[in-house]
């Protein structure tokens, strides 16, 4: 069990006990535990949600009425490092004066006052002080403390998982960013070669794929997005085979078989392509520079079935699954099989990785299952 869920469980115990004690008269055993743990539960799950957007006013603001509950408190307030963010109940205008005393030494501090004394517990972030969090109460007492020291550690843990869904978000984009910088240079440049050689030939074929090569490349350096549609994916496909077939001419063969039903389902951006690219790649090795390609599309109830291959010189199976294996980082030709594997496997599950069909001589088939139902929003 990770560290933060063992603080989230052993926080929720301490507050529920606690809270039981300040609400409850002695009763006879077995009647009310049970009601008070699920009472303190339920309280901390409505809270929670707002507490993993992170400390702003707008998620404080819809915490702490949740939390002054959890706790039973005559008053609550949250704040950050300079400012009060939210508050539940009448709080004295001292919050900010208490919770910098708080914040400055990075321990609980306890205010006696009145009508109500003060009990405020610095929040923390991987260690670092990012706000505090005060309850204003008529009577102050050890247990009171310990209770808001446990429900502070409570919301420092939520406000990690905050930060670290935040981490991995900006860890996408990173990887998005550079998905798109991994578009192969090779390709670049024989897209570009073949253009020119068409310009005093053939100005009309020239300008056609320069409209051809615009599209891919206006789609495949967008801003970076997790996800796309079928559709879109595959007029990126269309357009690198029109370029690709202008370079190989006849020797390149393809085809493209669609089932019209699963155009609109979502699948993540870029995961096609990188197929195709590998197919013409290992498909062109054989038959004399000769090579087709096939890209098929079904509709298999809830999910899209993908398979892309080529009929060239294949490989030996245990090649295929080091292909797989690579650290998607260290292939410089371009995006992929492995990159494209990792993401699948990250977005859908591990069921979800690529599967290479392939034998020495036999050519290389990939495919891959895209669920329709579970996908982040365009």
């Amino acid at each position: 069990m990770s560290t933060t869920a063992c603080v989230v469980l052993a926080a929720l115990a301490f507050a529920a006990g606690f809270v039981l004690a300040r609400r409850r008269p002695a009763l006879p055993e077995g009647g009310w535990k049970d009601e008070a743990t699920f009472t303190t539960l339920h309280i901390a799950a409505m809270a929670a949600p707002s507490l993993r957007a992170g400390l702003t006013k707008e998620s404080a603001r819809r915490a702490v009425r949740h939390l002054r509950a959890l706790l039973g408190t005559s008053a609550l307030a949250i704040t950050s490092t300079d400012a009060a963010l939210a508050w539940d109940g009448a709080c004295t205008d001292e919050v900010l004066t208490h919770a910098r005393a708080a914040l400055a030494s990075g321990r609980p501090h306890v205010f006696a006052g009145e009508p109500h004394g003060a009990v405020v517990v610095p929040l923390t972030v991987e260690g670092t002080v990012v706000g505090a969090l005060a309850a204003y109460d008529e009577e102050l007492s050890a247990a009171l403390v310990r209770t808001v020291t446990e429900v502070a550690r409570w919301v420092s843990g939520q406000l990690e998982l905050a930060e670290l869904d935040s981490s991995r978000k900006r860890a996408m984009e990173a990887e998005m960013r550079a998905l798109r910088a991994q578009i192969s240079p090779h390709f670049v440049y024989n897209a570009l070669t073949t253009i020119a050689s068409f310009v005093r030939t053939d100005p009309d074929r020239a300008r056609e794929l320069i409209l051809d090569f615009a599209d891919f490349s206006r789609y495949a350096l967008r801003k970076a997005r997790d996800f796309t549609t079928l559709a879109d994916e595959l007029t990126c496909v269309d357009r690198y085979l029109l370029l690709e077939r202008a370079r190989f001419g006849d020797r390149l063969r393809f085809s493209v078989q669609v089932a019209p039903e699963v155009l609109p389902v979502p699948v993540p951006f870029l995961c096609l392509q990188p197929l195709v690219e590998n197919a013409i790649k290992h498909g062109m090795r054989g038959h004399d520079g000769k090579g087709e390609v096939r890209v098929v599309v079904r509709d298999a109830g809830p999910e899209a079935h993908i398979s892309v291959e080529d009929d060239g010189m294949g490989m030996e199976p245990e090649r295929a699954r080091q292909v797989l294996d690579d650290d998607p980082r260290n292939q410089g030709n371009g995006i992929g099989l492995a990159n494209v594997d990792v993401r699948m496997r990250q977005i859908y599950g591990e069921a979800y990785g690529l599967v290479v069909e392939t034998a020495v001589g036999a050519g290389t088939k990939v495919r891959l299952r895209v669920p329709k139902g579970r996908h982040s929003s365009l």
